[in-house]
Order: C-alpha cells, then structure tokens, then sequence
C-alpha cells in the first residue's frame, strides 16, 4: 500500500528555510530548489515502504518517529493511518530531540 505524504505547516516553513540556507551558500536560486527537490524525492520515496526509514528511539523506546538522512538535514515523519505525515526537516547537527519535543520536560 502506497502512503499518502504530507507536510506539516512546521515542515513547510523548514522547508523555507533549508532553501534559504542553500541559498545563502551557493547564491542560486536553482541549486537551491533542485536541493529541496531531491530532499523531497528522498523523502516521499518511503511512501512505498515506510518503515524502511531509520526508526527514530529515545531512551531505548521507539518514540513514533522514523526519519531520512538527506545530506546536511534529516526529515522526521510517523504514520498515521495511510498518511506519511512530515512533522519537520532539521539541520542534523541541531538539537533535533529538543525541536520534535523528545526527552524534555515541554
């Protein structure tokens, strides 16, 4: 069964800001949307198989979320039903667990 891909209203405006980051360093607008076009493709290729993707745990529990390494960002996503839903794409040197709201007391 092919999931559905969704994006949160989160994930889009991340979204708008890997662009402009990409921006930022390379100065084209078209390697920065190519980069967050191939982004995407990595992305809704787990609509096909979508526990294929690095489930993600904390403190030894699966915390729901599963996620995809695309170069510098990684995108989190969990399933709902036959929905692949995108919560965020975060730089993977950030404090991803504190951005998703994992191990910490918010």
């Amino acid at each position: 069964m092919k999931y559905k891909v969704r994006y949160s209203r989160q994930a889009i405006r991340d979204l708008d800001r890997v662009w402009a980051e990409v921006y930022e360093a390379s100065k084209s607008a078209e390697t920065a949307e190519q980069y967050v076009n191939d982004l995407l493709d990595r992305v809704e290729d787990k609509a096909d198989f979508p526990k294929s993707g690095s489930p993600l745990y904390y403190q030894d529990s699966f915390t729901g979320y599963y996620f995809v390494v695309f170069k510098a960002y990684l995108a989190f996503y969990r399933l709902e039903n036959d929905v692949l839903l995108i919560d965020r794409v975060l730089f993977g040197r950030s404090d991803y667990m504190r951005c998703l709201h994992l191990g910490t007391d918010q």
